[in-house]
């Protein structure tokens, strides 16, 4: 008899322990989904949009991006070596469009996409689609009015033209040379391209450059891919 109650016990005290793990069980389950019900939900972020640059617009934008980005100096990366370049700030709204591509990462994956040997290196365009993407976003179709100061000389900088017929002698925003050729082969430069920089170092870079296996359009055989960014 003894034993037999002792039995009873022992079974009391198992189903006793089998109930409070099933109890401590849908306790933890009613938890968690507390817990993932009252978690907030993490908002996206708005993506920033930015205005685009017009025809109508380019001066005024221009200069207010100027008056509050006063930098002159960028250095220009690509794998052959590096470009340190000074900005005229009497050219205003080529240095602030400079300033400000170079902000918004517009030259990082360009290229020095022609190249002519005691003449001429001319970047800011390459035939990536993310390129057209870049332009697309800032503005597609403005042009720089013409501020024409500075002769050509040995490692001036000047804003590419759209066109050759272009009366107004406005600048492509997006595409720049250096120049580094004789004041012989400048002659038709003078007074029809905006030299809104110069180069201060590198231009052993820029001559590597220039020399480097071309096709029959100028353009490098194997590409020059550019980063820039500013020093001050």
């Amino acid at each position: 008899m003894r034993n037999f109650l002792f039995l009873i016990c022992c079974y009391s005290v198992i189903l006793s322990c089998e109930d409070t793990k099933k109890t401590e069980q849908v306790s933890t389950e009613i938890t968690t989904k507390t817990i993932t019900k009252d978690a907030p939900i993490e908002k996206k972020k708005p993506i920033p949009t930015i205005e685009k640059i017009t025809n109508e617009n380019v001066v005024p934008f221009l200069t207010e991006y100027g008056n509050n980005n006063k930098e002159t100096k960028v250095k220009i990366k690509t794998r052959l070596g590096d470009i340190n370049i000074q900005l005229f700030n009497d050219t205003p709204l080529h240095r602030a469009n400079f300033i400000y591509l170079v902000k918004q990462k517009y030259f990082n994956e360009t290229f020095f996409h022609r190249v002519v040997p005691k003449f001429i290196i001319q970047g800011g365009n390459s035939d990536l689609p993310a390129t057209n993407k870049k332009r697309f976003a800032l503005g597609d179709d403005y042009l720089l009015p013409a501020e024409i100061k500075h002769p050509h000389v040995y490692g001036t900088i000047s804003g590419a033209k759209e066109y050759r017929e272009n009366p107004d002698k406005k600048s492509h925003p997006y595409e720049f040379f250096i120049f580094l050729g004789q004041p012989v082969s400048k002659r038709h430069l003078d007074g029809s391209y905006t030299v809104f920089g110069k180069v201060t170092s590198g231009m052993d870079i820029v001559e590597k450059i220039a020399n480097i296996d071309a096709d029959e359009g100028e353009w490098p055989i194997q590409n020059i891919y550019i980063s820039a960014e500013i020093i001050e």
